[in-house]
């Protein structure tokens, strides 16, 4: 089955290939600190996806070229870098801080684009002035965890908004020209197949530039650990979880970019689904199945 990959939008919009350099932001999340909730979702690890992401105190030019060379093996000089403040919420600082370091990552040589992971309650006036600022000169992408529409879900793993605040942040993102990228799960607690399917619509309803997908995973010394430990969760197979992707697919207007067909959690603490660990199984898989 085709769809609109990420590469294929890529080179369609900058006429290159594109590879994202993860970098932390000095920034947590009300999910953890106690604003909206503690503990952060029940799914998420100490490092809140950092564990990818170069930091560590150094200026945001610098971090950047550390997040480079982690792959540099893997892209040319002609490559395009979108430096991705990945881990934690990081629209939730100061706008002074968040124009300062989207000021420093575009006058980095190599960045062509910033793409934000965020919670969509984390966008007040003040930063949607900031990344209006930028995405009138640049290309701007911002990542939102929607996860999934159906709110009683939503208690389950602790997400601590309700989905109209999703939809709510997808029109202004859009109204200042922002690109914005939902990124669902399936396989959550409890949801059929439907209830994924009805998450990728309202995504789409919603007006969703692009969308990840991944599977439920769980990660040593989370919440969602001690539950599968304990034998209240079940984890899906390979072939189930792309028979999920695909329903998905189908879903997908054609203008809609596919960022993601799976994730994988950090090898060491990854307790499940284990078939996620053979990145290249699973990718030749992929590429069987949809290429």
């Amino acid at each position: 089955m085709k769809y609109y990959s990420a590469n294929m939008f890529f080179r369609d919009r900058f006429g290159c290939r594109m590879y994202k350099a993860s970098v932390s932001l000095d920034v947590t999340c009300p999910n953890r600190d106690g604003t909206v909730g503690k503990g952060g979702c029940i799914f998420c690890s100490e490092g809140g996806s950092g564990e990818f992401s170069a930091g560590g105190g150094k200026d945001i030019s610098s971090r950047i070229d550390e997040a480079i060379k982690r792959v540099s093996s893997k892209i040319g000089d002609d490559t395009g870098i979108i430096a991705y403040f990945q881990s934690f919420t990081n629209t939730y600082c100061k706008a002074s801080y968040l124009d300062e370091v989207m000021g420093q990552a575009f006058s980095h040589p190599r960045v062509k684009a910033v793409s934000l992971g965020t919670r969509p309650d984390c966008l007040p006036e003040d930063i949607l002035e900031v990344l209006k600022k930028y995405s009138s000169r640049y290309p701007v992408f911002v990542e939102l965890g929607l996860q999934t529409s159906n709110d009683g879900t939503a208690v389950w793993f602790n997400r601590c908004y309700r989905t109209e605040v999703y939809d709510r942040a997808v029109r202004q993102l859009k109204d200042i020209g922002v690109n914005v990228i939902t990124h669902i799960i399936f396989g959550l607690k409890g949801e059929t197949t439907e209830d994924m399917m009805e998450s990728v619509r309202h995504a789409v309803d919603a007006g969703t530039d692009g969308v990840k997908f991944t599977c439920l995973y769980v990660l040593e010394g989370t919440k969602l650990y001690d539950e599968y430990r304990d034998g209240g969760i079940e984890l899906l197979g390979m072939e189930e979880y792309f028979d999920i992707v695909e329903q998905a697919l189908e879903i997908l207007p054609p203008e809609v970019v596919v960022h993601r067909l799976t994730g994988d959690g950090p090898k060491k603490i990854l307790k499940g689904p284990l078939w996620t660990m053979d990145k290249r199984k699973v990718i030749n898989y992929i590429n069987r199945r949809f290429g």
